[in-house]
């Protein structure tokens, strides 16, 4: 199973080499003869550009439909089980081959929310392909850079392996320890310290360190529901501003650094001193909402001695490998536009893995590898949506922007908003527009699992605490805290 992962996974990549040559000019139905000006109205403009090409009206209600689809994952979830449950009832014991219905395992695929975006490319390049012929359906997708994707299954795989946890984890033990390692003390340090890692080695690995991390010092506790939630949102709500204290490292922020000139003393000084200030504060409220239950965790631990089972127990890890380990994540990091040294890099490490093997755990590509999927298929639907999301923005003012924004990433990667606020004229010039856009991506980056491309991941590693599966509603209530709280310092300090 794992070399059979391994291959599907070289051969994407092999496939996105053969595409890296450049982008092209894309399939006609792309372009525009439709020129947005404050002189035509907006629903004028946007009935002109369906007029002009009907796909881009197609191409949203697929995407609307996907959207959609991420909504009531638990609904196929449950209904497959209950498929299951008749089978069983029906023979009296599970069948001696382990397998399930046809219908069953068509609905626990269309359960998993990290191929719903697949899923859905597949109706819309059918009918690309029906309007316009095979031609343009690969004009189209050679013109999309499958580079982020790849990029989050290496950074991933890298964030996840023994050394690095086991470092990151002692050195967030020196601040749970002042706390004395309470689950609310490792609660707080994670929460505060394992975001701010995605301004350095990315956000995809801050989400997936600090997920595994909660993994095993918070959630194997079995804290309420309430408490699940609000960690969770949480997590992807500072996860997603956490990468604000500099240029190279956020995704949103990645995508418009250098064509609007942003470096890390201007991001620090106009987005980075908020964000800490609002990580902190957050946690704070939240440990106060729910300070009893810290408690009642921290006696229920001592009480019962219980072993965290995250991680299988390993002896210390010599610092020569884990500085091999973080040299991969810097190799990883330098190399996020160069694919062959990328996948190269990925490679060896790979190997070096193996000649390793007594201070690692099993390495498991399976999650890198689903939220790789996710994100090819959000970008593959994401290159459609331009024709109304250009003009959209165009037409808001600074605040009403930042509202916009926020809104969008909701039903958006945060990153394809930034990107489409770049390609608009009246941002090349204004400062605070841009700012604004960039704000409002960043802070709604937590509200629902498709607003930041690491969200995905930590909902990968922590699903298996959440009963029947993580709840969209659930989410969005347990991140809407955090994401007043650091809206409201963005627009007002």
């Amino acid at each position: 199973m794992k070399r059979a992962i391994l291959v599907t996974f070289l051969l994407v990549c092999v496939g996105e080499m053969a595409f890296a040559g450049g982008i092209s000019a894309g399939p006609s139905f792309l372009k525009t003869g439709i020129i947005d000006n404050s002189g035509i109205s907006l629903m004028d403009v946007l009935l002109a550009r369906i007029n002009e090409s009907p796909i881009r009206l197609v191409a949203t209600l697929i995407f609307c439909c996907a959207i959609l689809h991420t909504f009531i994952v638990l609904k196929f979830q449950k209904w497959a089980e209950a498929i299951q449950a008749r089978e069983k009832s029906s023979i009296g014991q599970e069948p001696s081959h382990g397998g399930t219905s046809i219908r069953a395992a068509i609905l626990h695929l269309l359960s998993e929310v990290e191929v719903v975006f697949c899923l859905w490319a597949v109706p819309l390049l059918i009918v690309m392909g029906i309007m316009f012929g095979h031609g343009s359906v690969c004009s189209y997708l050679d013109g999309i850079s499958y580079l982020e994707p790849t990029f989050v299954v290496v950074i991933m795989t890298i964030a996840s392996s023994y050394p690095i946890i086991y470092f990151t984890e002692k050195g967030l033990s020196t601040f749970a320890k002042m706390g004395g390692a309470s689950p609310a003390a490792w609660w707080f340090s994670i929460l505060t310290l394992g975001p701010l890692l995605g301004s350095v080695i990315t956000e995809p690995a801050a989400m997936t360190i600090s997920a595994m991390l909660l993994a095993k010092q918070f959630y194997e506790l079995s804290p309420s529901r309430k408490l699940c939630y609000a960690t969770i949102g949480l997590l992807f709500v500072n996860v997603s501003v956490g990468g604000a204290l500099t240029h190279f490292a956020a995704p949103p922020i990645l995508m418009i650094a250098i064509k609007w000139n942003w470096t890390t003393p201007f991001i620090f000084t106009q987005l980075g001193w908020h964000v800490l200030i609002a990580i902190i504060t957050s946690n704070l409220l939240y440990y106060f909402i729910f300070k009893s239950e810290f408690k009642a965790l921290h006696e229920k631990k001592k009480s019962t001695h219980a072993h965290l089972t995250g991680f299988p127990k390993h002896n210390a890890v010599p610092f020569p490998i884990i500085m091999i380990h973080i040299g991969f994540l810097v190799w990883s990091v330098l190399n996020l536009h160069n694919l062959p040294l990328l996948v190269g890099g990925f490679l060896f490490f790979i190997g070096f893995t193996q000649i390793t093997k007594q201070y690692q755990h099993t390495l498991s590509l399976r999650p890198a590898m689903m939220v790789g999927f996710f994100l090819a298929g959000l970008v593959t639907h994401g290159g459609l949506q331009q024709w109304w999301l250009e003009p959209v923005l165009n037409r808001l003012s600074e605040n009403i922007l930042f509202l916009g924004a926020t809104l969008l990433t909701s039903f958006n990667d945060n990153a394809a908003i930034t990107y489409l606020a770049s390609l608009v004229p009246d941002f090349a010039h204004n400062i605070n527009l841009q700012v604004a856009v960039v704000e409002g991506a960043i802070a709604g980056g937590g509200l629902t699992v498709i607003a930041n491309a690491p969200n995905p991941a930590g909902q990968s590693i922590l699903s298996k605490y959440f009963g029947g599966g993580l709840s969209p509603i659930y989410l969005f209530l347990g991140a809407l805290l955090p994401t007043i709280v650091i809206s409201s310092l963005l627009r007002l300090l």
